[in-house]
């Protein structure tokens, strides 16, 4: 039997019986006990147990990310990253840049352009992608995955025509004057020009997803909940290449994967379902997205945008369609996992749950931006839980006031209300849209402000406590997989899943603090992770 001690530390266990401990007896990966320094060493350390120092440094259950596509932080290593660029100019430069290193022909794909961060004018035209990369097709993500920036020659490659069939809630934004593409497309528009793409072969992507996992532990995590099969090539695929990184090879980064409902049937057939899996990897909640996002409007409300009248957003679905694929999942007892942004479109999901029996594991109401007072009372049932993401609020401020202007700003990423309501909320980054830094998360749930900046924050009385924001990440994202048994806290009979800082969290008088804290260890199974 394998005992490791893990001592000398301010460990912050979230677990009320024992709220602060300094040492932890691990066996086979698991918590055996807990107290005192003294206490552990004399009943455990006999010879043979291996002792890990943790030199007076804080440390609290592993961090969990609750929601992320570990397949777009992987594509990071391969695409060109236009994150945090702050103009249309270095958007440009860095276009141009990459397309002179690459053959004329290949396709130049990049992501995370932000178009409300420029501080020198619009959205790039096709005539100034086609100028800085006339030689190659491009396709540009926006930070949010819900817009798309293509050139010339990516529409010439992917044979459009002005009469070409846009698929179902999508569309490809004209010039008014010209009635010819500006290069920007929106939605499932998208699907007119992924096909034509060539696909990266398996090892590669494999290689760059191990990558993406070593950053998650580098950060302090040492669970996530991922959701890939759309950008890993369906289900068989995405589970055979996390089942080689993680049963296979030398990553221990626990992993729950959302599965997009087009695989459901696949699903079936293969016999798995909600909990399938061991304890390095899972199958999740089915994902299906209810509306857009608020920066290109498509956010589905219940009163129009105030920036645009007559504007609600957008429904993915009608709401018969959408039930029949909720029904779908009740069906084979899956959870479902819904992108739900916009008030009305988290409404219509509630009132299809209303309508259908529980499943075993709970329903993930995820994002949850704009909110609405009786719609957080009907999040508060145990079998719900509202998957938020803390850092939306440093990329939407403050543009998003002109979208729904200031009388919805009280129920704009509510978290506090959510949490005094007793909705259980667990924590994510939806990285790659936000850094895969669960500190950052944690830092504007505290503060509900951008690092850098030095007001008092949006929406104040919104604000998260650091015990609060912490849990978000910890026993949040155990209760959101159905796990709070077996993660989440520090307690006997869990897994010996840990995170070291090298700041005391919970002793900050200022939480910016957070920005200079540096993750001193990651131990999964209470093996320390070196990456």
């Amino acid at each position: 039997m394998t005992r490791t001690i893990i001592t000398n530390g301010l460990i912050y266990t979230l677990d009320a019986n024992h709220p602060i401990v300094e040492a932890v007896v691990v066996e086979n990966g698991k918590i055996t006990d807990v107290g005192s320094h003294q206490e552990m060493m004399l009943q455990w350390g006999r010879a043979g147990s291996q002792i890990i120092d943790l030199q007076g440094k804080m440390a609290s259950p592993g961090l969990i990310d609750s929601h992320l596509h570990l397949s777009g932080v992987a594509l990071h290593f391969l695409d060109l990253n236009l994150t945090g660029v702050k103009s249309k100019t270095e958007m440009l430069d860095k276009i141009r840049e990459k397309a002179n290193a690459i053959p004329p022909g290949q396709w130049l794909i990049g992501m995370g352009w932000d178009e409300n961060l420029f501080d020198d004018g619009a959205i790039p035209t096709i005539d100034e992608l086609d100028h800085v990369a006339p030689h190659c097709p491009l396709y540009l993500k926006r930070i949010c995955h819900h817009a798309f920036l293509v050139n010339s020659k990516a529409l010439e490659c992917s044979h459009y025509h002005p009469s070409i069939e846009v698929p179902p809630g999508g569309s490809v934004v004209l010039d008014p004057d010209t009635g010819k593409p500006t290069g920007l497309l929106l939605e499932s528009a998208s699907q007119l020009i992924t096909p034509h793409i060539p696909q990266r072969t398996y090892d590669e992507i494999k290689h760059a997803l191990g990558q993406a996992m070593g950053l998650a532990v580098r950060r302090g995590l040492t669970s996530v909940h991922t959701n890939d099969p759309h950008y890993l090539g369906g289900l068989d695929q995405t589970y055979k290449m996390y089942d080689e990184l993680l049963n296979s090879g030398h990553h221990r980064l626990r992993c729950n994967l959302l599965i997009d409902s087009p695989y459901l049937g696949q699903l079936k057939e293969r016999g798995m379902y909600a909990g399938y899996g061991n304890e390095r990897l899972q199958i999740g909640a089915i994902k299906i997205f209810a509306d857009g996002a608020l920066g290109r409007r498509t956010a589905l409300l219940s009163e129009p945008y105030s920036d645009e009248p007559g504007q609600y957003g957008e429904a993915m679905h009608d709401q018969e369609a959408l039930f029949q694929m909720i029904k779908a999942a009740r069906d084979h007892s899956m959870p479902i996992a819904v992108h739900t942004i916009g008030d009305k479109a988290l409404e219509n999901v509630l009132d299809i749950l209303d309508q259908l029996p529980k499943a075993g594991h709970r329903d993930r109401l995820i994002h949850v931006s704009v909110l609405r007072a009786d719609l957080i009372r009907r999040l508060a049932v145990p079998s719900r839980i509202a998957d938020i993401q803390p850092r939306f609020l440093v990329g939407d401020y403050p543009w998003v006031l002109e979208r729904l202007g200031e009388t919805r700003e009280a129920y704009l990423y509510a978290w506090k209300s959510l949490l005094a309501a007793g909705v259980l909320c667990a924590g994510g980054s939806d990285a790659p849209v936000e850094p895969i830094d669960p500190l950052l998360g944690i830092h504007a749930a505290v503060t509900r402000r951008a690092p850098g900046q030095s007001h008092g924050g949006w929406n104040e009385k919104e604000k998260l406590s650091m015990l609060e924001a912490l849990t978000l990440f910890t026993v949040g994202g155990a209760y959101a997989t159905n796990e709070e048994q077996v993660k989440g806290t520090i307690s006997r009979g869990k897994l010996a899943d840990f995170t070291v800082y090298s700041h005391n969290l919970m002793a900050m008088e200022d939480p910016d603090e957070l920005l200079q804290t540096d993750i001193e260890m990651t131990i999964i199974g209470g093996e320390p992770q070196t990456v």
